[in-house]
């Protein structure tokens, strides 16, 4: 479980805790795979698809929202938020509601390219906000409906954008991408080193400190 407090206050005493504002398991793996500690704060925010805005703003203003209503409750600390969504023929596929669901949405990715947006945010102290989106081309390659039920039948994708985890068993379903791998998992790595930059914050491998 992540500590309360950012690994960076070890080296800088009275620098704000680091919190995320997502439940991904994935997401927090990324965090620890960078040394940082963090406490894990869910934001509440709706995440109906909105057909007001292109995919890729869609995912930025949820990103947003996300840092945004955890930084409402948690002033004191660098807050960062994430949407990740899938898009096909430009419909946004969300979470499965169902293994029949997850079966349609994979067999209408299979043997051809879907884009994945991938929002990201940073909150400061302070009332500040960056924010940024990154786009990845995935190719899937062909199979059937067999497959897709037998991965299905993992669990794997029910709780995933576009029913499938690249990081995972997922992973045999994909032909190649063009993009930030780490975005498709939902944390688009070197978007969020930029956007602590942009607010006075340089990682050093250990954690962050502050812009000199």
């Amino acid at each position: 479980m992540p500590t309360q407090s950012g690994r960076w206050n070890e080296d800088v005493p009275g620098s704000p805790p680091l919190v995320l504002a997502s439940a991904s398991p994935r997401r927090a793996e990324l965090l620890r795979m960078l040394s940082l500690d963090f406490t894990v704060q869910p934001a509440a925010v709706d995440e109906a698809v909105s057909g007001a805005c292109r995919p890729a703003e869609f995912a930025e203003r949820l990103a947003r929202a996300k840092a945004a209503a955890v930084a409402a409750e948690r002033p004191d600390a660098l807050v960062i938020g994430c949407d990740t969504i899938v898009v096909v023929d430009g419909e946004v596929l969300g979470k499965p509601r169902d293994r029949e669901d997850a079966v349609r949405m994979l067999l209408r990715l299979q043997g051809r390219e879907h884009r994945v947006e991938s929002g990201i945010a940073v909150a400061a102290p302070g009332g500040r906000l960056e924010s940024s989106v990154e786009g990845v081309r995935v190719r899937f390659r062909p199979f059937d409906r067999r497959m897709a039920e037998d991965y299905v039948a993992t669990g794997e994708p029910m709780d995933k954008a576009g029913g499938y985890g690249i990081q995972g068993l997922g992973s045999v379903l994909v032909d190649g991408i063009e993009g930030d791998f780490f975005a498709v998992m939902g944390l688009p790595i070197a978007r969020m080193i930029s956007l602590f930059r942009a607010l006075g914050w340089r990682y050093n491998f250990r954690g962050f400190e502050p812009l000199r």
